[in-house]
């Protein structure tokens, strides 16, 4: 396959994501797996890459929750294609992750992409949602033994209640990986909680939580 037309196939990937067209993206990803073109390739190049622009949009408010809906419904129909071909050895999950929006607070686009990646990826989410009481994270965690808990948030007002879960959830489980995301976080903020990581966005969050897992488990 040449680059050129490598570059074409993502960018039907992309676009029938973007274009909220399932039918499309099932037609690229049964194009790209005719052509020999990697599936790992193909979600994160393609597909993901078109969420990603999605979330573009609907920040810009060019987009709305219907259009947020129908874009998913297309990344998980190539999604249904590509990830089978995937080998096994790739398609064991990589851990778990319980993610959700800290109490008080509704924005969840930026929760609902990273979800979107990590899923795709072939972690297995426990997604508790928007406007998530800090006992929740807690009790998620203790239950499902996840390895890493993602904290989101998109307000001041509402980011500080991150820095009590954290606090409870080491001293319940130092061996947890908690990770934090949003508008009004920084790398220094998650530092100064005692978060292990922090994530700018989809992308970022992906490779951290690849590397904690890895560290984990001593790879």
């Amino acid at each position: 396959m040449t680059p050129e037309r490598k570059q074409e196939l993502l960018k039907k990937l992309g676009d029938a994501v973007v274009n909220y067209d399932e039918d499309a993206a099932r037609d690229a990803a049964n194009e790209s797996v005719r052509e020999g073109m990697e599936p790992h390739e193909a979600i994160f190049d393609g597909l993901v890459v078109g969420m990603q622009e999605v979330g573009r949009l609907y920040e810009i408010q060019e987009y709305f929750v219907p259009e947020l809906l129908m874009c998913a419904d297309a990344l998980y129909a190539g999604l249904d294609i590509l990830r089978p071909l995937i080998s096994k050895e790739n398609s064991k999950p990589k851990g778990q992750v319980v993610m959700g929006v800290v109490q008080g607070d509704v924005h969840d686009i930026g929760k609902n992409i990273v979800k979107l990646m990590f899923d795709a990826a072939g972690f297995v989410v426990h997604d508790l949602g928007r406007d998530v009481p800090l006992e929740k994270f807690v009790e998620e965690q203790l239950k499902t033994d996840s390895e890493i808990v993602a904290l989101s948030a998109m307000m001041t007002t509402t980011m500080v209640g991150m820095k009590d879960i954290i606090k409870v959830i080491k001293a319940k489980n130092p061996k947890a990986k908690i990770m934090i995301g949003g508008a009004p976080v920084n790398e220094e903020i998650a530092e100064r909680w005692g978060a292990d990581g922090y994530a700018k966005d989809a992308t970022n969050a992906l490779r951290d939580a690849i590397n904690m897992i890895s560290s984990l488990r001593g790879l």
